[in-house]
């Protein structure tokens, strides 16, 4: 199976505007921009759940990816249990590409092979319930930008949720920096276990691939592995790749992650709507995470 590359081209056009100087009326003064949060308080922090989290030790450095089963329940499950079984061990990142993604989960290496688990169905839009914990970033009248425990989506208005069947609403994953997806063949339904890791926000692969969780740590080590497509040997790999809650305690990661429910984290979406204006995105939204 392979993802397909998708490349994308832009245009940009620059206007000039002349005026005369007596015809030019004063500019109004700019609003000040929101000031950077301080440092979180202790309330501003979550502790995320040891069987949501995946360590993934590789040749250049540590990844840890923070799984998010309330947008992929099939594929976080099916993630997880590959994990356990330790079938990840050793894996290359067989398909890299700059400005896009690492491709790996293949034991033949080369985008072919799967595990003899069952193929999953596509989980490409999720349905978010008024319990779902989400946090919004922007209102777009029919439509909500916001995050789910670290993972960016995009939702209908909570407000059409009556008026459905099952009283929710539906959302898909952006696909920002970092973001954890499931990759496939032609077939929809084809995940299985190769995955990858974003380098670059790439939204046409939004409602066309699933997203099923974000690196919280080590994305510097994601745009570190090496590019190739496919890559030239040697590849970098995956050493080794766990779930939290099976690493034993006194070997465990102690890991914190920003709440998207906190006042730091409101702050900071403030701070990002400022600075980024008209362009601004949720991938402009900053989320610390301390790892000891």
């Amino acid at each position: 199976m392979t993802l397909k590359t998708l490349l994308l081209a832009a245009t940009v056009a620059a206007l000039t505007t002349t005026a005369s100087a007596q015809n030019k009326a004063p500019a109004p003064p700019a609003p000040s921009a929101p000031a950077a949060p301080g440092a979180p308080a202790a309330a501003d922090w979550r502790v995320p759940k040891a069987e949501d989290v995946l360590v993934i030790d590789t040749n250049k450095g540590r990844i840890i990816v923070e799984l998010v089963p309330e947008v992929a329940p099939l594929f976080t499950a099916q993630i997880r249990a590959l994990a356990l079984e330790h079938f990840y061990d050793g894996q290359t990142f067989f398909r890299v590409i700059e400005d896009f993604m690492d491709q790996t989960g293949d034991p033949e290496n080369r985008g072919t092979g799967q595990s003899a688990r069952p193929n999953v169905n596509a989980e490409f839009q999720f349905r978010r319930g008024p319990d779902t914990p989400f946090t919004l970033a922007v209102d777009q009248a029919v439509a909500e930008v916001g995050f789910i425990k670290s993972l960016p989506v995009s939702t209908q208005s909570m407000m059409l949720a009556p008026m459905t069947r099952d009283g929710k609403i539906s959302g898909y994953g952006l696909f920002c920096p970092g973001v954890a997806g499931a990759a496939r063949g032609e077939d929809e339904n084809s995940a299985n276990s190769q995955f990858f890791l974003m380098r670059a926000a790439y939204p046409r692969l939004e409602r066309r691939y699933t997203a099923f969780g974000r690196v919280i740590s080590g994305q510097s080590v994601v745009t570190a592995i090496k590019v190739g497509e496919p890559v030239p040997d040697p590849q970098d790999r995956m050493e080794r790749v766990r779930v939290l809650s099976d690493i034993p305690e006194k070997d465990r990661p102690k890991i914190r992650v920003i709440d998207p429910a906190g006042k730091w984290f409101k702050a900071e979406i403030a701070r990002a709507q400022a600075a980024g204006g008209a362009n601004f995105t949720a991938c402009d939204v900053n989320i610390p995470v301390e790892v000891k």
